[in-house]
């Protein structure tokens, strides 16, 4: 009997999976590291378990693949990882022998390191770390909310890092104009940006009180949030100096501790515009000041507080840099849609989130508090953002909305009208910009109307005066697409009310004559019905039967997908028909109540 056609010697080398995979605990023996170090390498070099076709060691095993094993092992932090543990052993055998003050010195002279090659090395284009930037931005805003505690290795440090690596961001991202969507949400408020083509999407948290529960790992999550640190710290770095700003930022210390950093980070960019831009002057006092200026900075370098709650000043940059590229239709567009308005917030209203929105689009923003820009009582102010029903004392030079207005009018790109918003008010839907609701094949009433104000405020097309929106819908239509001019619509609205009126004069006679008609034809046409309902009838039986005929020659894995197909095109629906029946409900109590009201 011969030899199996699989068979090996004992001692030989293994193929397949048993060679490409390796489990959990073979990684950890072939590293010779700790499972918790071995953790870290993996999430700071983006090693990830696979699930292999065959899992040889069985189902409860995890699985890397060696080729990801062996990426690490020839890997520089490796071998700091290593040296860490190893002087991590002199300490304890220190404080062990009782020897405080050799355990002291040892601590001062701990070895770290640091990720700066690994980011280079997963990232090798900017526009890579761009593309892989939506988890880091939402992790980094998620940590700047929480609560410094030290059972769960939460550091006061690592928690005003991210608030400052934050406000960096928004800072670029305000100054650029590059904000394209907001839409707040239970979990946060969702934010998206376009920089260098790449749309970034993330999420931050509301301003309040979070409370940790004990079933999140937090260690694994202070690993990834190391990383991300870094990465935002290297992408905050390119932003700012491809604007010619120097990074980090100095900000004045006192402007921090009133939480002005609206102020603070103003006054910076406009020290390095000046120095890295404009030449120096010959004038004994304008040296004199650039030499005041510039120890104002050392001196905020070295009295330097740590970052307050607010975004502030990383909100509003004064000047435009020098190497800034020419701006896209749609950075055009955000920059101008709150220009010439001067927005006051209220106490009660997101601030942080506001500070951060309204400079992105061109308006000019105050708070009330210590180093705001300017004060309530300011009789240039426009619009002031409130949220609470009843006001002490009201301005009639301003209009008084609700925080839901700003948000609207960012993703529609457009002023929206206030009379929805004003105080009191139960504000219109907020409908999420994320969602497609041609696709979704259910368009709310409120995004119908935003449609029509977008077409009417790109054409500054007006109702005309007795007329109703009927007349004009064919002309708005032509003169939102551009085929028109206004006065050409004016026209076409007068034909085509002519137009009707003989439509409906030839209907009239047309209806007498076949009145007439009518009694001779009607035996003609019931048979004539039946047969066409037979034909319609014998079509969709054809049209079945082959339907069944093309699934039954179909393989099982294309039938299934057929299938889900079919299913998901069901469940959308089924969803859209929820929805509408919703609506029916919604608008029955509404007219319930006003009868109720009336009686």
């Amino acid at each position: 009997m011969g030899k199996p056609k699989h068979y090996r010697p004992p001692g030989k080398k293994k193929e397949g999976n048993a060679a490409r995979y390796v489990t959990r605990s073979q990684a950890i023996k072939l590293l010779q590291v700790s499972l918790s170090d071995f953790r870290k390498l993996c999430i700071h070099k983006g090693v990830f378990p696979r699930e292999p076709k065959k899992k040889v060691k069985g189902n409860h095993h995890t699985y890397y693949h060696l080729k990801d094993v062996m990426y690490i092992l020839h890997d520089p932090l490796l071998e700091k990882f290593r040296e860490i543990r190893a002087y991590k052993k002199k300490i304890k055998k220190a404080k062990a022998k009782k020897n405080d003050e050799l355990a002291r010195l040892l601590l001062s002279r701990a070895p770290s390191y640091k990720l700066d090659m690994v980011i280079r090395d997963r990232y090798p284009t900017f526009v890579d770390a761009l593309r892989d930037l939506d988890d880091p931005l939402t992790m980094v805003h998620l940590f700047a909310m929480l609560p410094a505690i030290d059972r769960l290795k939460i550091e006061v440090k690592c928690i005003h890092n991210c608030r400052r690596l934050c406000h960096e961001w928004q800072a670029y991202i305000s100054r650029t104009h590059k904000l394209r969507k907001v839409f707040v949400a239970v979990k946060g408020i969702y934010y998206q940006a376009e920089v260098e083509g790449q749309k970034i999407t993330w999420l931050a948290p509301h301003a309040r009180q979070q409370v940790l529960t004990d079933d999140v790992d937090f260690n694994v999550m202070l690993t990834f949030l190391e990383f991300y640190e870094a990465l935002l710290g290297f992408v905050n770095f390119q932003l700012y100096h491809s604007m010619n700003v120097k990074y980090p930022p100095i900000l004045d210390p006192r402007l921090e501790a009133l939480a002005a950093d609206l102020y603070a980070l103003s006054r910076y960019f406009d020290a390095n515009y000046k120095t890295s831009v404009q030449e120096p002057q010959v004038a004994g006092s304008s040296i004199s000041e650039q030499e005041q200026e510039e120890s104002n900075l050392r001196l905020a370098q070295l009295q330097r507080q740590l970052p307050a709650n607010e975004p502030g000043a990383l909100m509003h940059l004064v000047q435009d840099a020098a190497s800034e590229t020419e701006e896209d239709e749609a950075t055009r567009d955000c920059k101008n849609l709150f220009q010439n308005m001067k927005i006051f917030l209220s106490r009660e209203v997101p601030r942080e989130s506001l500070l951060f929105v309204i400079p992105a689009f061109g308006g000019i923003v105050s708070w009330e508090g210590d180093g705001a820009p300017f004060a309530e009582a300011d009789d240039s102010i426009t619009h002031q953002i409130v949220d609470r029903p009843t006001q002490g004392h009201v301005y009639l030079s301003r209009e008084y909305v609700q925080p839901q207005w700003i948000y609207d009018s960012v993703n529609a790109r457009i002023i929206l009208p206030t009379e929805a918003y004003m105080v009191g008010r139960d504000p219109p839907p907020h409908l999420s910009p994320f969602v497609d609701n041609e696709a979704e094949g259910y368009v709310p009433d409120y995004a119908k109307t935003i449609k029509e104000l977008q077409a009417a405020a790109k054409n500054d097309v007006q109702p005309f005066p007795g007329m109703g929106n009927d007349v004009l819908d064919n002309s708005q239509n032509m003169l939102a697409e551009g085929y028109i001019s206004r006065t050409e619509a004016m026209e076409a609205a007068e034909k085509k009310q002519k137009m009707m009126l003989l439509e409906k004069q030839y209907h009239d006679d047309l209806k007498m004559e076949l009145q007439d008609v009518s009694s001779i034809n009607k035996q003609s046409s019931a048979e004539d019905m039946e047969s066409k309902e037979e034909l319609l009838r014998d079509v969709q039986q054809s049209a079945m039967d082959s339907e069944d005929l093309s699934r039954l020659m179909m393989s099982r894995k294309k039938r299934g997908l057929a299938k889900a197909i079919e299913m998901n095109k069901q469940r959308k629906k089924d969803h859209v028909e929820k929805l509408k029946e919703r609506k029916r409900n919604i608008e029955a109590a509404q007219k319930s109540e006003k009868k109720h009201k009336k009686a």
